[in-house]
């Protein structure tokens, strides 16, 4: 009895769920005009191009021979819309950050986690499962709910940082009235990875950065890298804008 009442649940949450999905796309061609059929390929495209290693938005992953003049209103009637979030990149992680920001390269994140499952129909179970079948997808997922509560804050500066030349990119990066604070995302316990430590360590080791990991792993501090439970960050960038003023 109690597992069917949980089944009628889950049952009654997706519904919703696909419900108040559905009304974002109506309203895109009710409001919209024109530009409909473009948002709505954009709009499409985001869970492939969160799941991809790279994350940086590929406007010809939206359409074959895809470009910034065709796409750029489509995607910017996304962000005043609200349904989804724009992050530039920024090319040096040295205060101010966005006397670095590169406004040609940027990542596009939903609202929240729920449409970006509803858009990607990904199943749930295999969301809680420890495999590599969703392991991208995960990654996105988890990036989009860290993203999810550093937007809350309202006036905090959020980039993330890529290298032209080379894979290494950090998923966010944050300037609080204290310092920048690179941050890494984890979906799991497995937190092996050598380009945010060399990031910290050895690439920007004159800039006397101390990162930031989200993980499932509890709170401990390495010195160059402090570790918080993925609930907690925006816990923790709280406590640091807090401390400007002590």
């Amino acid at each position: 009895m109690k597992y069917s009442s949980i089944k009628l649940e889950i049952c009654y949450l997706n519904s919703l769920k696909n419900s108040i999905f559905a009304a974002y796309t109506n309203s895109m061609a009710k409001h919209a005009g024109k530009e409909t059929e473009r948002i709505r390929m954009v709009w499409k495209s985001i869970p492939a191009q969160l799941s991809k290693e790279n994350k940086k938005f590929i406007y010809g992953a939206v359409k074959s021979g895809g470009r910034a003049r065709e796409l750029e209103n489509a995607i910017q009637w996304l962000v005043d819309a609200g349904l989804v979030y724009i992050i530039h990149r920024c090319k040096e992680p040295q205060q101010p950050l966005n006397f670095y920001e590169d406004f040609n390269a940027f990542k596009l994140y939903l609202l929240d986690v729920g449409l970006l499952g509803a858009l990607s129909k990904a199943s749930p179970n295999q969301m809680l499962v420890s495999n590599n079948v969703f392991e991208e997808f995960k990654g996105a997922f988890t990036e989009n709910y860290v993203l999810q509560q550093l937007v809350t804050m309202g006036d905090l500066d959020i980039y993330y940082f890529s290298k032209d030349n080379s894979k290494v990119e950090i998923d966010f990066l944050v300037q609080t009235d204290r310092r920048i604070i690179p941050i890494e995302v984890k979906a799991e316990e497995n937190v092996k990875g050598k380009s945010f430590s060399q990031f910290v360590k050895t690439d920007h080791a004159d800039k006397h950065l101390k990162g930031l990991r989200g993980s499932m792993k509890p709170y401990v501090d390495q010195g160059w890298m402090e570790n918080v439970p993925l609930y907690s960050i925006l816990a923790f960038i709280n406590k640091e804008e807090g401390n400007a003023y002590c």
